[in-house]
């Protein structure tokens, strides 16, 4: 029976609504010794208790994708089938142009939200790279299947969860492709692929989106496996120019450190209350040794780089979760390196998905003010929402009144 299926949901709603009626039945009618009686009695409230408990875990659970199934609830799974030193690049010496293409087979996926707008698609990925084997979902812009748009390209947005968290949450709970949807149509978004992987490799284990060597190479499933996945099955754009990364919490941190890592790979990043410090996370990897935290800090990643890499990030958050990270990273920034940050206010709520999800659209209108049109070959309305970025202009856009945030960030003293 599945975590997050309605036949689970429905077992736990009997099983309270009979711990419920139970104690109404029988408390006066229990027969035998008084010890007897006092056990059943004190059986029938732990039954009660549990299933309430149970209840709203999985009602809390199914809202927020927690955990996608049994075994990473229980801290069973391991999606890591070898974890070689791959190097500084991550390739580990592998000429990735060499790699031959694999054609991906894919089926429906399946939970809440997965069969909307369209639908999402869902593959189980061997990483050729990473060692990695974990699934990968994809959701398709309405124009891909369009006559029109047969010879385009589509920009990518790669989309990572926080900690713990499934890879169905922005789609199960942010509901990304149905709030994306009707502005792709209406060209107010620009047509993106959304591709969310698994980040949840290892038992009870924040990755940090890093590569460890021995333990997981999380970096290079993420920024290698598989963009190399989505460029072999569907026509994607090419990587940095048309693609980029966006998370929120742990996710938004991953999605910060991938992006200043890797200008190669990406162009921009989306990180909502994301923070720099890997502590900011308990349970992360990159957080255990001195050396693995400074070296996985997109704030010191930033100071430290050789060169300004080219990439521009959109940093949201409040006060105390993930604002002033923001600014520490748009005080380190030096050209051509840009970076947007937005106060949200303390009245739009705390640190849930409620906060996020009404600012999946500003992000990717902000997204589609970076990237260019991406045609191939296709003439009229095909890529017209990509087209203020076609000249190349990488300024990060001015706020717009229909955003739910209240202003960029001023001058201020960052933390990292």
């Amino acid at each position: 029976m599945s975590l997050t299926g309605t036949s689970f949901l429905y077992t736990v709603v009997v099983l309270f609504a009979l711990a419920v009626v139970l104690p109404l039945v029988l408390w006066s009618r229990l027969r035998g010794p008084r010890v007897l009686r006092a056990v059943g009695r004190v059986l029938m409230l732990l039954f009660a208790q549990g299933t309430a408990v149970t209840l709203v875990f999985v009602l809390v659970n199914n809202s927020n994708c927690l955990y996608d199934n049994w075994s990473d609830l229980l801290g069973t799974s391991n999606h890591v089938q070898r974890a070689a030193d791959l190097g500084a690049d991550g390739t580990g010496g592998i000429s990735l142009e060499r790699l031959p293409r694999v054609q991906q087979n894919f089926h429906r996926a399946s939970g809440p939200g997965m069969r909307a707008a369209g639908g999402v698609r869902v593959t189980q990925l061997k990483g050729r790279v990473s060692g990695v084997n974990a699934e990968v979902y994809v959701w398709l812009p309405p124009q891909y299947d369009e006559p029109a748009y047969r010879n385009h390209k589509f920009p990518v947005v790669e989309l990572l969860p926080g900690f713990p968290g499934s890879a169905k949450a922005w789609f199960g709970t942010l509901k990304a492709h149905e709030q994306l949807m009707p502005l792709m149509r209406s060209g107010q978004v620009a047509p993106f692929i959304l591709v969310a992987p698994r980040t949840s490799l290892l038992p009870r284990v924040d990755t940090g989106c890093a590569n460890v060597p021995g333990t997981v190479n999380a970096d290079s499933w993420l920024s290698i496996d598989v963009p190399r996945m989505v460029t072999d099955n569907f026509r994607a754009q090419s990587a940095p120019q048309g693609w980029a990364v966006a998370g929120y919490s742990a996710g938004g941190h991953c999605a910060t450190r991938l992006a200043i890592a890797h200008p190669d790979r990406y162009r921009a990043a989306v990180s909502l209350s994301g923070y720099n410090d890997p502590n900011g996370e308990r349970s992360s990897l990159t957080a255990r040794t001195p050396a693995l935290r400074a070296a996985n800090n997109p704030y010191l990643m930033l100071r430290r780089a050789p060169v300004p890499p080219p990439i521009s990030l959109y940093l949201s958050g409040q006060p105390r979760d993930g604002y002033e990270a923001a600014v520490s990273l748009q005080q380190a920034a030096k050209a051509p390196t840009n970076v947007h940050v937005v106060l949200v206010p303390r009245s739009a709520g705390g640190h849930t998905m409620a906060l996020w999800e009404p600012q999946v659209v500003p992000s990717f209108r902000w997204l589609t003010e970076l990237f260019p049109a991406g045609t191939t070959g296709t003439t009229g309305t095909a890529g017209t929402a990509g087209a203020a970025g076609a000249a190349g202009n990488d300024q990060p856009p001015s706020a717009r009144a229909d955003r739910p945030v209240t202003r960029h960030a001023g001058p201020g003293r960052g933390v990292a």
